[in-house]
C-alpha cells in the first residue's frame, strides 16, 4: 500500500469516528436517495409516462401509495424517477461548473498580474447578472433540451466557483512551500496539481455540496417556470407545478417533492458544514 492510500485511509477512519449522529442520519439519507435515483427503473412500481387512472388527485391505495397526479399517473414512480433526473442533472453540472471554474481559477491565481486582472473583471462582470433572469434568456433563445439546460447553468455555476478557487489559490500562492518549488524550479502546472490542488481539496470539497445543492434549486426553479424538464419526463421542480391545484382538493400531492428538495438541501449544508468544522478544527494542529 502506498503511502498517499495509507494516508487517504487514515483520514477516512478518522472523518467516520467524527461523525456526529445528526450528521450521520443526513449522509445516510442522501447515499438512500443516490441509491433510488440510480435504479429507479428497477425502484419504480411504474413508468412515469403510464396513466394508471381517470381520478385526479387520488388518494393513497394499495397500487399507488402515494396517490396519483393530475393526470392518473403515479406520483411514488414519478418521484422515484423525479429524484433520477435531478440529481443526474444536478451531479453534470456541478462536475462541469468545477472542472472550468476551478482551473480556471487556479490559472489565474498561479500567472498573477493582467492575466489575473482581465479573467476576475470578466468574470465579475458574468457575476453582475442574476443568475435566474440569464438563464430564461438563454433557455428561451436556444430552447430547454438537456444539453442547454446543463450549460447555461454550469456556466452560470462557474463564475461563483472561480472566485473561490481562485481567493483559496492566490492565499495558497504565497505559502513558503510554494516559493521553494518555484526556487526549485518547477513549473504553473506542477505548483498547481501538487501544491496548491491537495491544499485546496478541503474547502472545494464544501463547496461542491453548496454548488451541488444550489444546481438541485436552480433547475427545479427553472422547472417550476415551465423551462427545465418537460413532460412527460418528470424532476421535483415538475411535480410542484403540476400538481399544485391538488391542495384545492385536501391533497398532499404536491408537498411530496417540495420535501424532498428540502431534504436533500438540507442534508447536503449539514453534510457541507460539517466538514467545515471539521477542516477548521484541525487548522491548529498543522500549524
Amino acid at each position: 500500500m502506498t503511502d498517499m492510500a495509507r494516508t487517504w485511509r487514515g483520514e477516512l477512519r478518522e472523518a467516520v469516528g467524527d461523525l456526529t449522529p445528526g450528521v450521520t442520519l443526513c449522509l445516510l439519507f442522501l447515499v438512500t436517495v443516490f441509491l433510488v435515483g440510480a435504479f429507479a427503473p428497477w425502484i419504480a412500481p411504474y413508468d412515469q409516462a403510464v396513466i394508471l387512472t381517470n381520478e385526479s388527485f387520488s388518494g393513497s391505495s394499495s397500487e399507488m401509495w402515494l396517490g396519483s397526479d393530475y393526470l392518473g399517473r403515479d406520483v411514488l414512480s414519478r418521484l422515484i424517477y423525479g429524484v433520477r433526473i435531478t440529481l443526474f442533472l444536478a451531479l453534470i453540472i456541478t462536475f462541469l461548473s468545477f472542472f472550468a471554474g476551478v482551473g480556471l481559477g487556479f490559472l489565474a491565481a498561479a500567472f498573477g498580474g493582467r492575466v489575473d486582472d482581465w479573467m476576475s473583471r470578466m468574470n465579475d462582470a458574468m457575476l453582475s447578472f442574476p443568475a435566474l433572469m440569464l438563464a430564461l434568456i438563454v433557455i428561451n433563445s436556444l430552447g430547454s433540451s438537456f444539453a442547454v439546460l446543463v450549460l447555461t447553468i454550469a456556466f452560470i455555476d462557474m463564475t461563483r466557483v472561480y472566485r473561490v478557487a481562485r481567493a483559496l489559490a492566490v492565499n495558497i500562492m504565497v505559502m513558503d512551500y510554494v516559493e521553494a518549488a518555484v526556487v526549485r524550479g518547477e513549473g504553473k502546472g506542477w505548483i498547481i496539481w501538487h501544491e496548491v490542488l491537495p491544499n485546496a481539496l478541503t474547502p472545494l470539497a464544501a463547496e461542491f455540496g453548496i454548488r451541488f445543492t444550489y444546481a438541485i434549486l436552480f433547475i427545479s426553479a427553472l422547472s417550476f417556470l415551465g423551462l427545465g424538464v418537460q413532460p412527460p419526463q418528470s424532476d421535483l421542480g415538475v411535480m410542484v407545478k403540476e400538481n399544485m391545484q391538488a391542495i384545492l382538493y385536501g391533497e398532499y400531492t404536491t408537498l411530496y417533492p417540495a420535501i424532498g428538495i428540502a431534504l436533500i438541501a438540507i442534508s447536503m449544508n449539514v453534510l457541507v458544514d460539517w466538514m467545515l468544522q471539521r477542516s477548521s478544527a484541525k487548522l491548529p494542529e498543522e500549524i
